[in-house]
């Protein structure tokens, strides 16, 4: 049987795992009376809820007698090292591109990936019964975006299919009326374009791990596909380091992909995606060879972190009362075990203290962690995100990101406004009918804190998204510190709403009555660049003369309510946000009114 191996790469949200449930559909992967979930490949709660893939997964389907391994990758730059590890296992790709937004900045970054591994592309135009879908524009789009990125002359002629995951139809024409049922024009196109796999099942066995996957059973399990040979249960193979050396080890499991599961399998041979159990701390880009012939394969290059966050144990007043996982040596545990498999973590214990450097490679990246160990039954204690400064030549510099908005026309003069106050360098502007198209480079730490800002400023109708571009000297702009200042509660108790009918007008609240509260909580946000104490848990003294009902004639606001991403934007580097189970609170670092107050006038002396 012939073997094809794909990535099916794109921007965030234009459709890849829908297409993924398509195509195994299509090849009969399920039964015909089997009820089976969208996004199938989404395993993840969070995956689910957010409509995002944060893991690589591989699944094989069998279409004419050929074994198609398909691996769906995420979309979002955050998660961009499990892409670009992809590209090493594969023979081609399918770009998937929404023919209404067009090419989009994550679609230049896998794309960019795909290219300098030099991996063959299928162009998939999804979405192409969207109302306003422009399927010409997206073509040329992306051509030009080959164009821009150098893709070699063979590849500038790129198959193309139109498709529309969503329905389950496809075809060759980009005529919307010669849609046909099914995703056959894709998986006729694959066997057709992509090569198969250059193997000789005959020669010593060789393999690069490219991805790893963890369990509390067998340890870390190395992902790869097998280039060389053969390997079975039980053989005795080397392991090529990363540092030179060799380790000789027992293949104790070994795994092989049938539809979305991971199977068990004694045997499997060149050109096949496997799964090796065996050695507890094997490493992305280590080689494992027959023992007879060690043939390390030139190492994979990693993308370094730029975003770090100090995690820490919950040392609020409330600590211990919601969740069960509260130890640093569980938090610790916790930590190693995601450095398993998630090969762009970084964790570093603080010597002589219960908190850890935490480094990744975006907001998004380290927000899934710290909700990941939440619904886990953790607490503890995060700071405000923060770029990972590095000394490149004897000069201080720091990361720099492509940003990409679509902006109501109504916003635009709002948003250039506050990109330009952090220092973003217009590239271009692209006016549309009703929305306008603004690229920027700015660096990360501008980009820290402005999500919140940025869908405040176009009423949750913006759209944003940034991609890593390079290092350069850090600039002399002050970025990253929220510019207003916050209500900081004073008293530990109940919140209650004749306190809070008062305390509203200084500003926006984040609290409701009957909402428990702690001295250095944050309750809400103050109207001037200044921190205000206030007493949230204040009760109106009782009188002979004082109506019962009194207290529920006030009418307070809706507080504004905070994801655990709004937390991590808002908080200045004076603050932490509190996770538990069941809720997040901001909060400052030195709770005690008074102490604070003092440490405020001495670092202002100081900077005086």
């Amino acid at each position: 049987m012939e073997i094809r191996n794909v990535a099916i790469i794109a921007h965030v949200d234009h459709g890849k795992t829908t297409l993924v449930d398509q195509l195994l559909r299509t090849a009969g992967a399920f039964r015909s009376n089997e009820e089976v979930e969208t996004r199938v490949m989404d395993s993840n709660d969070i995956e689910r809820e957010r409509g995002i893939t944060i893991l690589a997964k591989t699944t094989s389907i069998t279409y004419h007698n050929t074994h198609i391994n398909i691996l769906d990758t995420p979309g979002h730059a955050d998660f961009g090292g499990e892409v670009e590890r992809i590209m090493n296992m594969v023979d081609g790709c399918l770009l998937l591109v929404d023919a209404f937004e067009g090419t989009m900045p994550q679609t230049r970054f896998v794309l960019k990936k795909a290219l300098q591994a030099h991996i063959k592309p299928i162009v998939i135009i999804n979405k192409i019964d969207r109302a306003n879908a422009d399927i010409k524009s997206a073509v040329d789009q992306v051509l030009n975006l080959f164009i821009d990125l150098g893709a070699p002359d063979e590849f500038l002629d790129f198959p193309i299919v139109y498709a529309s995951a969503l329905k389950g139809t496809s075809s060759i024409s980009p005529n919307p009326k010669s849609q046909k049922a099914g995703m056959d024009a894709i998986l006729e196109t694959i066997i057709s374009e992509i090569p198969a796999p250059q193997t000789n099942i005959n020669a010593p066995f060789q393999m690069q791990i490219s991805l790893l996957d963890y369990n509390d059973f067998v340890g870390r399990i190395g992902i790869g596909t097998i280039k060389k040979g053969t390997v079975h249960i039980d053989d005795m193979v080397t392991v090529a380091r990363l540092d030179g050396s060799k380790k000789q080890f027992k293949v104790m499991k070994l795994f092989g992909y049938e539809t979305t599961h991971r199977l068990e399998v004694e045997s499997a041979s060149a050109g096949q995606i496997v799964a090796i159990a065996g050695l507890p701390d094997i490493n992305v880009g280590e080689t494992i060879c027959s023992s007879s012939l060690v043939e390390p394969l030139p190492p994979i290059k990693l993308d370094e972190p730029t975003i770090q966050m100090t995690f820490g144990t919950n040392s609020s007043p409330f600590a211990g009362q919601e969740g069960k996982q509260l130890t640093a040596r569980k938090i610790e545990e916790r930590l190693f075990k995601e450095t398993q498999k998630d090969v762009a973590l970084r964790v570093n214990r603080i010597p002589k203290s219960e908190s850890w450097i935490v480094s990744g490679r975006g907001e998004l990246h380290l927000s899934i962690l710290i909700e990941n160990m939440r619904r886990e039954s953790f607490e503890l204690e995060v700071s405000k995100p923060r770029v990972i400064i590095k000394e490149i030549d004897g000069v201080k510099s720091e990361p720099y990101e492509d940003l990409t908005i679509d902006v109501p026309n109504e916003f635009v003069g709002d948003v250039m406004t506050s990109i330009g106050s952090r220092g973003g360098e217009l590239i271009s502007m692209e006016p549309r009918e009703s929305v306008t198209i603004l690229e920027y480079v700015i660096a990360s730490r501008g980009l820290i804190g402005y999500s919140t800002i940025f869908m405040s400023l176009t009423k949750g109708y913006g759209i944003l998204s940034h991609t890593y571009r390079e290092y350069r000297e850090m600039s002399n702009i002050d970025l990253g510190q929220r510019p207003i200042g916050v209500l900081v509660a004073t008293e530990s108790g109940q919140a209650t709403p004749y306190s809070m009918q008062h305390i509203e007008e200084r500003g926006t609240m984040f609290i409701e009555p009957g909402t428990m509260v702690y001295e250095g909580m944050i309750v809400g946000e103050n109207r001037y660049p200044i921190d205000l104490a206030v007493n949230v848990t204040n009760k109106k003294a009782l009188t002979n003369m004082r109506s019962s009902n009194k207290d529920n004639t006030v009418v307070l606001k809706t507080p504004r309510r905070m994801s655990l991403e709004s937390c991590l934007d808002y908080i200045n580097a004076d603050e932490l946000v509190e996770i538990t189970p069941s809720t997040y609170r901001m909060r400052k670092k030195i709770l005690n009114t008074v102490e604070r107050k003092k440490n405020d006038s001495h670092s202002r002396n100081s900077e005086e």
